[in-house]
């Protein structure tokens, strides 16, 4: 079978691969050859973790042999009152052309289980620490532990704020970190099963969204932001 891949190549310095129908499912590198090349290890460690999350209803359980198949490549940039600008604007990360079509009811279904999943062990992994430990100041890090989890519900807010299906607005959201991802989840599960074949596309300071864009960036942000306090608490 052949895994569809979309590029983006200037992200934060580096890039980053998307597999393109698979939620969550995304790998890093110094370049677009770079992660080329982990792209497939990335990609079983993916497979493995939905088998182990779904058990018998995986639906990636029968997947034996993969080929990855670059289909675009994204060069972001920043705008500034709509001009192009080196800093200082709004980023423009990547819309591919398979983000143009609706979701369908399958995929919103795989979805809700991604990210019920993703949530689960985030919420694991942030338990049982302390308050110092939730913000304890990490040298070169932007956030505490307490701080990237309301980033991340800001995020999630925000992604669904582009489609106008936000529901609140920012000063609306929770100061509490966790009462923040409990808030802003519940409303992204809420709105996402009627999105199913609808075909949603918006502009927002000159970038495209849709439905199935908000996913694959809902989707990948809380598991990046994962495995980044993963190597927080190990460091």
């Amino acid at each position: 079978m052949h895994v569809k891949i979309g590029i983006d190549t200037n992200y934060e310095k580096r890039a980053i691969a998307w597999a393109l129908d698979y939620p969550g499912c995304f790998a890093y590198g110094g370049n677009d050859q770079e992660v080329l090349l982990w792209f497939p290890q990335t990609f079983i460690q993916y497979q493995l973790w939905i088998n182990q999350k779904a058990g018998k209803d995986s639906w990636m359980k029968e997947i034996r042999d993969f080929d990855v198949r670059l289909v675009e490549s994204f060069q972001n940039f920043q705008v500034k009152d709509y001009e192009v600008v080196s800093q200082g604007g709004e980023t423009v990360m990547s819309w591919f052309q398979q983000d143009w079509q609706p979701l369908n009811r399958v995929e919103v279904l795989q979805g809700i289980q991604i990210l019920n999943w993703s949530r689960e062990d985030l919420l694991s992994l942030v338990s049982t620490l302390s308050p110092d430990q939730m913000q304890k100041e990490y040298t070169g890090e932007r956030w505490t532990i307490a701080g990237i989890l309301k980033h991340i519900g800001g995020a999630e807010w925000w992604y669904m704020e582009r489609l106008g299906l936000a529901g609140m607005t920012r000063y609306a959201l929770p100061t509490d970190p966790i009462e923040r991802l409990s808030l802003v989840r519940e409303r992204f599960l809420t709105v996402l099963p009627d999105l199913a074949g609808e075909e949603m596309v918006r502009g927002r300071d000159g970038e495209l969204w849709s439905p199935r864009k908000m996913l694959r960036r809902a989707a990948w942000h809380e598991r990046d932001h994962y495995f980044h306090i993963q190597k927080l608490l190990i460091s």
